[in-house]
């Protein structure tokens, strides 16, 4: 988020609108249409797989800024008789061509937000088409209809989403293509307005015919190939036509008795854990433990986490993250002993192991099937490049690759960046408790470990957790959301921290919480965005 706008207050109860509770079926996302979409695919006889496609599709649409289908994703699904959710990886790869040898030869020594090196090929569409072929059980053109609609007859403009479009158009204005489509007349589209994409509504409509191919081969591919080789990329037709998702393997761990599922490398999902792993080893929930103390253990604990995340996280096919070492209890310990209460230290790697803009739904269906699911284009507007034809925004998430030899996050053909979007999962005694997630590009790590906290220390509902003021240490700034403490600011800068209240919202978010014993459903979506939480 990109605006100074005040927090709603808080009602008696500690939360800025009620819980969503269904026996049935509930899903929860950052914008009413997709929130909606979804119950209407649960109604149309669609599982929890179909009605986050369909919800992330127009997400795609009605959240411009935020996400699209030249933008990447990744879902853990739990189907409700299954030992283990599955991991999906719809992370888009380097152009074959890419190295850092190429860079440096033509000294490119940065990648910039809207060079075209930023992009990878994305990896969305691929993603939605093998999720919902394997697991979904509504057509493509079904799941995709409500999006298709939207982008061709046109949709209203939200007030969080308009309050960002104003903000963020000047990022906008060197791009001719893209600015036509969201700057026409040289402004943005208001809140309260009607917008509309056709060019993106064909492209949408060719790929619920004809699926994968529709997007990666074909028109649709020459036209992205071409804007982008335009603007001087390495892509070509062929790195497009091998694009492919994977399934991947979760990883975990316990926290307070609760499994956390995350994905593994390339994203960042390990940081969130080791978080937890430390965490497990305090108690929050002490009554001593003051909000300044508990922003301080977060603060320190995310700095090194992501100190190792910057140093050690890769794509697993070009380099071998120390995942089993980096959750052992030894790292955790050696975090540990790092956590000084009264001093701010600085971040440093284990000795041991020495070898921002996304969208979120979340559904549970009536059969008990879970997913969690995140889609992206990274910053706002991505790369802001348009392919003029098909009217597909890039993401840039290729801006996260290192330019340094070696590095194990060093841009290679054929190779995935590390990844901020990160789809979390909480389950106890073998079945799915939580689908929930967080949005705010590097933040999520942080932000996944603060809001289980949120839950499971501090005993705040899910609509109280995802309400409740945040903070965030990164890149030597302790940012916070402002909180009823006047002093708070004064005393982390008492520890060393260069603390400041927070120009902005810290992220968003969405979860379901499954009571165990009942089944019930409890719902909750954030306010920082304009979404909801439904039920059945």
């Amino acid at each position: 988020m990109s605006d100074n706008r005040d927090r709603k207050p808080l009602d008696g109860a500690g939360r800025t609108r009620s819980i969503v509770y269904s026996a049935r079926a509930a899903a929860a996302t950052s914008h009413p249409l997709a929130s909606l979409t979804a119950i209407d695919m649960l109604r149309r006889g669609g599982n929890a797989v179909d009605a986050a496609i369909a919800a992330i599709a127009v997400q795609c649409v009605v959240e411009p800024h935020q996400t699209g289908i030249g933008g990447d994703c990744f879902a853990l699904y739990m189907p409700r008789n299954a030992r283990a959710p599955i991991g999906l990886s719809g992370a888009g790869r380097a152009p074959a061509a890419a190295s850092t040898g190429w860079f440096a030869q033509h000294g490119v020594a940065e990648l910039a937000l809207d060079s075209p090196h930023s992009v990878t090929v994305p990896g969305a569409v691929a993603g939605w088409c093998k999720l919902l072929a394997d697991h979904g059980r509504l057509s493509l053109e079904t799941v995709l209809e409500p999006a298709i609609r939207c982008a061709r007859d046109g949709y209203v403009v939200q007030p969080i989403v308009g309050l960002d479009w104003s903000t963020e158009a000047p990022l906008l204005a060197d791009h001719p293509v893209a600015a036509s489509v969201f700057l026409p007349g040289g402004r943005p589209i208001p809140a309260g307005s009607l917008h509309r994409q056709p060019r993106l509504a064909a492209t949408l409509e060719t790929i619920a015919r004809e699926g994968h191919d529709g997007f990666y081969t074909g028109e649709v591919a020459a036209d992205m190939v071409a804007c982008l080789r335009d603007h001087g990329g390495l892509h070509t037709l062929q790195d497009f036509a091998e694009a492919r998702a994977d399934y991947v393997a979760p990883i975990s761990t316990r926290y307070r008795g609760y499994d956390v599922l995350e994905l593994p490398p390339s994203g960042q999902g390990l940081a969130a854990l080791m978080m937890l792993n430390v965490l497990d080893r305090m108690d929050l929930a002490d009554p001593g433990m003051s909000e300044a103390d508990r922003i301080h253990v977060l603060a320190e604990l995310a700095k090194l986490a992501y100190h190792h995340r910057d140093h050690l996280f890769g794509d697993p096919d070009f380099a071998s993250t120390p995942v089993r070492e980096l959750l052992s209890p030894q790292w955790a310990d050696f975090a540990r002993t790092r956590i000084d209460m009264s001093h701010a230290a600085e971040p440093v790697v284990w000795p041991e192991v020495m070898q921002r803009d996304t969208v979120y739904a979340c559904v549970i269906d009536e059969d008990g099937n879970a997913i969690s699911f995140i889609n992206s284009l990274f910053h706002s507007f991505g790369s802001r490049i348009m392919a003029p034809r098909s009217g597909v925004l890039f993401h840039n998430r290729g801006a996260q690759f290192r330019l340094e030899p070696g590095h194990p996050n060093a841009i290679a053909g054929g190779k995935r960046p590390l990844h901020t979007l990160i789809p979390g999962m909480v389950m106890k005694d073998g079945a799915c408790v939580a689908p929930f997630g967080v949005m705010g590009g590097p933040y999520q790590a942080a932000g996944h470990a603060e809001l289980l906290s949120n839950i499971l220390d501090l005993g705040l509902d899910p609509q109280q957790a995802l309400d409740h003021p945040r903070s965030f240490a990164y890149r030597g700034v302790l940012n916070v959301e402002r909180r009823t403490d006047p002093g708070l600011i004064d005393a982390l800068r008492s520890r060393g921290h260069d603390a400041q209240w927070s120009p902005a919202m810290i992220g968003g978010g969405q979860l379901i919480w499954r009571d165990p014993a009942s089944g019930i459903l409890a719902a909750a979506s954030d306010p920082r965005k304009d979404g909801c939480a439904l039920g059945l």
